[in-house]
C-alpha cells in the first residue's frame, strides 16, 4: 500500500436526499500519460486527434451526454491550450444539461496527480464516471450506476465499479485484438468483486502469485484471460481522496487498483460489470486505433458513428459501408472501395483506388495512387503513383509523385515525402528530432514543453518558425523533408505489435513455434477449462456438467470464428494469415479441426444469407460468391472423409434452424461444395448411406437431393465399368 497520509478524510455526503439531488458528474482525463502516439503527440493532443474524422474527444462527450452524465470536468496538461480552444469553441460550450468545464495543470505529470488536484479543487459531490478522453462507447450507465449505489448501501467499502466486456486474447501473440496484453483478472462469480488484477507487466514470469488467503475467504474464485479492460469507471468520492492519501499512487491500475487489492487494512473493495451486447473501447495505441476505427464505420458503436454525429446532410451512408462526403470530387474510373470514409471537399484522380481507408477533408489525391487499409487525415496532398498500405499520415503531408508507404508507417505533421521514395515498414516521420532517451510510459507527452520548448515546437509547425531541415532532405529522398525515427533498442517488436498493420504472417508462425504450453499453476491448484480455481483432488463435476461446459466453449468458440472470418472479410486478410488466426482459436479452446470448418462454413453460410437478396437465385449468387473466395480457408480444416461428412450435417443443421432459406437450396449447395473439390464423392456418398437407415423426418435434404446422389452413383458406375 501506498505511503498514507495521517488524518485525511473524504468530502462524502452522508445525507441521501443530497445525493440524490447531485447531479451524475464524470472527470475525463484529456492526457493519455504515455507515449504510445509519439512523434504525433508532440505536436497535437491525442484527445483532439481525427477518428474516423472526428476528434477522439467528441466520441468521449457524445457518449457521456447520452448516458445522462450532466457535468464532464476535463483535465489537461499537455497542449491544454489546444484543448481549451477546441472545447471553448465547439458545440460542447452550450449544450442544455451538460456542462463542460476544463481543470488545467502545468505540473501534473500523472494520472494520480490530476485526481489530487481535482480532489482539491472540490468540485466532485457523489458518485463520479472516470473516464479517459479517448474512449468510445454506447453502454447504458443506468444499471452499473444502480448495482454501484447498490452495493453501496450495503457495504461502505465498495468504492469503485469497473466495467469489463469478454475479449479472448490470441493464444499466439498473448494480445487482444486492441492491440494491449494478456490480462488477467481473478474474479468471485457470485459477487462479481475483483480479487486480483494482473497484465503482462508483472506476469512475465510465466505465472500468477494468488494470495491463498484469497481462496480461503471466497467459496468459488474464477481466473479470467478473456476480459478487456474498458476503462470506464463508476467511483465513490473516496476514490479521491485515496489518490491524495497516498502520494505513490500514479498509475490507475498499476498503483491505485492493484494497491487497494492487497491492502488488508483498510478493506475498501472494487467490483466490475460485464457488458455483453454493447461497445466499449479505449485508444491505447495505434492497433487499437485501427480497430476501433473499423468498428465505427461497421457501425458497431451505432449511435456514435459519422453520418449521426456529423449530420446525415454532411455524410451520406452508401452500399458496403462506404461514407462520402457532399462534396467529394470523384473521378469517373476512380475505385472507392468497401468500407471507406471519404471527407469534405477531397479530390481523388483517375484510376484511383481506396478501400478500408479513412480519408479526411480537403485532401487531394492523384491519378493511379493504391490506398488500402490507411488513415489520411486532413488537408493532405498525394500526388500520381503513389502507394500506401496500413499507414497513418496526419494533417498537411505532401507525398511527391511515385512515393511508397510500407505497412506500418506513420507520417507526423507537414512531413514531406520525396519522389519515389519509398518509406520502410513501421517508419514514424516526423519535423520534429527525436528525443535522445525512450521516456517511461507515466511521462506527459509534453514533457519536452515544460521549459517553453513545446510551444516553440508548434509555433514552428504552425509556419511560424520555419524549422531547418535542409541537412536532413535526404532522409526522406528528392524534396523530402522530415526526420525519420530511429527504434529503441528493445522495443523492436512493439513496433508490429502495436501497428495498425496486420501482424506479418512469419512472426505469427514464429510465435507458434515458440508458444510456451505450459498449463497455469499455483500451490496445488489448477485453473479448469472455465478458469474457476479447483485443487486437484475434487472430483465433483459429473459428466452433464462437463458436457454443458463443452457445448458453451463451442458456442464461444463459434462466434470468436465468425468474428474472425467477418474481419478477414472486411479487412481483405490473406486467406494463409486467416487459417493462422483460426489455427490460434482451436489451440486456445481445445477445439478439433473438424469444429473450425464447421465454425467457418457457418459463418460462411451467414454472411451469404445476411448479404443482401430478393430471391433464392440471389441467395444461391451470395454463396456461391462466398465459397469460391473462402474455398482454401474451408478446405484447409477438412483432411478427411468423415470432416466432409461433418460440414454437410452443419449444412443440414443450418438449413432447419438458423439458415432456414437455404432449405430449398440444400442440392445446388451440395453441388457447389461438390464442384469446388470441397467436399469429395465418397464424402456426399457415404452421407447419404447412412441418411437411408434414418427416420423419415431425417431423410427431407436427402430426399431433396436424390437427383444429384443418383448422378454421383452413376457417375461412379461409369468409372468403375472403365
Amino acid at each position: 500500500m501506498g505511503a498514507q497520509k495521517k488524518g485525511a478524510t473524504a468530502r462524502v455526503s452522508e445525507d441521501p436526499e443530497e445525493l440524490a439531488r447531485n447531479p451524475l458528474q464524470a472527470i475525463l482525463l484529456a492526457d493519455s500519460f504515455a507515449t504510445t502516439f509519439r512523434p504525433i503527440t508532440l505536436e497535437r493532443p491525442k484527445v483532439l486527434l481525427p477518428l474516423v474524422n472526428i476528434p477522439m474527444i467528441d466520441y468521449t462527450l457524445a457518449w457521456l451526454e447520452s448516458a445522462g452524465v450532466e457535468e464532464v470536468f476535463v483535465f489537461c496538461c499537455a497542449h491544454s491550450k489546444q484543448v481549451i480552444d477546441y472545447l471553448e469553441s465547439s458545440q460542447w460550450s452550450s449544450q442544455p444539461n451538460f456542462s463542460v468545464a476544463t481543470i488545467e495543470s502545468h505540473n501534473s505529470i500523472s494520472a494520480g496527480d490530476a485526481l489530487r488536484l481535482i480532489y482539491e479543487r472540490n468540485v466532485i459531490h457523489g458518485d463520479f464516471v472516470l473516464i479517459s478522453g479517448d474512449t468510445v462507447s454506447n453502454m447504458l450507465l443506468t444499471q452499473a450506476l444502480q448495482e454501484h449505489k447498490e452495493r453501496k448501501k450495503k457495504d461502505a467499502n465498495a468504492i469503485m465499479t469497473m466495467v469489463v466486456k469478454q475479449s479472448k486474447p490470441s493464444p499466439i501473440t498473448q494480445q487482444s485484438r486492441l492491440g494491449t496484453d494478456e490480462l488477467f483478472m481473478a474474479i468471485n462469480p457470485v459477487t462479481k468483486q475483483l480479487l486480483c488484477y494482473e497484465d503482462k507487466a508483472e506476469y512475465s514470469k510465466g505465472f500468477i502469485s494468488l494470495d491463498k488467503t484469497l481462496i480461503a475467504d471466497n467459496p468459488s474464485i474464477i481466473l479470467h484471460n478473456d476480459k478487456q479492460d474498458c476503462y470506464i469507471d463508476i467511483c465513490s468520492q473516496e476514490v479521491l481522496s485515496l489518490f491524495t492519501d497516498n502520494f505513490d499512487y500514479q498509475h490507475l491500475r498499476r498503483h491505485f487498483v492493484k494497491g487497494l487489492l492487497v491492502d488488508d487494512i483498510m478493506g475498501y473493495k472494487i467490483f466490475t460489470h460485464e457488458i455483453h451486447s454493447s461497445y466499449a473501447a479505449r485508444i491505447d495505441n495505434f492497433r487499437s486505433y485501427d480497430t476501433i476505427s473499423k468498428d465505427i464505420i461497421q457501425r458497431w458503436t451505432y449511435p456514435f458513428v459519422p453520418d449521426v454525429l456529423c449530420g446525415s446532410t454532411a455524410i451520406k451512408v452508401e452500399r458496403q459501408g462506404t461514407y462520402r462526403a457532399s462534396d467529394v470530387t470523384l473521378s469517373r474510373s476512380a475505385h472507392v472501395g468497401s468500407f471507406t470514409f471519404i471527407g469534405q471537399g477531397t479530390k481523388i484522380g483517375n484510376d484511383t483506388k481506396i478501400s478500408h481507408s479513412v480519408v479526411g477533408k480537403g485532401c487531394t489525391i492523384g491519378s493511379n495512387v493504391t490506398i488500402e487499409g490507411s488513415y489520411i487525415w486532413n488537408n493532405v496532398t498525394i500526388e500520381d503513383g503513389c502507394q500506401l498500405r496500413n499507414a497513418i499520415v496526419c494533417d498537411g503531408v505532401i507525398m511527391k509523385s511515385g512515393a511508397v508507404l510500407q505497412p506500418g508507417v506513420i507520417l507526423s505533421f507537414k512531413v514531406v515525402v520525396g519522389h519515389q521514395f519509398v518509406v520502410p515498414a513501421y517508419s514514424k516521420v516526423s519535423l520534429l528530432q527525436q528525443p535522445t532517451q525512450q521516456d517511461s510510459d507515466e511521462e506527459l507527452e509534453y514533457a519536452d514543453s515544460t521549459s517553453g520548448t513545446g510551444e516553440l515546437q508548434s509555433e514552428k509547425l504552425n509556419g511560424d518558425i520555419a524549422p531547418d531541415l535542409s541537412e536532413t532532405a535526404s532522409e526522406l529522398g528528392t524534396g523530402g523533408v522530415g526526420y525519420i525515427w530511429s527504434v529503441f533498442e528493445g522495443v523492436q517488436d512493439e513496433e508490429w505489435r502495436h501497428s495498425v498493420a496486420p501482424i506479418p504472417t512469419d512472426k505469427l508462425v514464429k510465435l507458434m513455434l515458440d508458444e510456451d504450453e505450459e498449463q497455469l499453476t499455483q500451490d496445488g491448484n489448477v485453473l479448469s477449462a472455465s478458469g474457476e480455481l479447483k485443487a486437484d483432488s475434487d472430483d465433483n463435476g459429473s459428466e452433464d456438467e462437463n458436457n454443458e461446459d463443452s457445448r458453451d466453449d463451442y458456442v464461444f468458440f463459434e462466434k470468436e470464428v465468425e468474428a474472425t472470418f467477418l474481419r478477414a472479410v472486411h479487412e481483405n486478410v490473406k486467406v494463409d494469415h486467416a487459417v493462422l488466426e483460426v489455427n490460434a482459436l482451436r489451440l486456445s479452446y481445445n477445439m478439433a479441426s473438424v469444429d473450425c470448418a464447421g465454425a467457418i462454413f457457418y459463418s460462411m453460410m451467414k454472411l451469404a444469407v445476411e448479404s443482401p437478396h430478393s430471391s433464392a437465385s440471389e441467395l444461391l449468387k451470395n454463396a456461391a460468391e462466398m465459397i469460391t473466395k473462402w474455398q482454401k480457408l474451408l478446405k484447409s480444416f477438412l483432411h478427411d472423409i468423415d470432416e466432409e461428412i461433418e460440414v454437410i450435417l452443419k449444412f443440414e443443421e443450418m438449413c432447419l434452424e438458423s439458415a432456414k432459406e437455404f432449405a430449398a437450396l440444400f442440392p445446388q449447395v451440395l453441388h457447389l461444395l461438390y464442384d469446388k473439390e470441397i467436399l469429395q464423392e465418397d464424402a456426399i456418398l457415404r452421407w447419404a448411406d447412412e441418411k437411408e437407415g434414418a427416420d423419415e423426418s431425417d431423410k427431407v435434404f436427402l430426399k431433396r437431393s436424390e437427383k444429384f446422389i443418383q448422378w454421383l452413383k452413376e457417375a461412379e458406375e461409369e468409372e468403375d465399368d472403365d
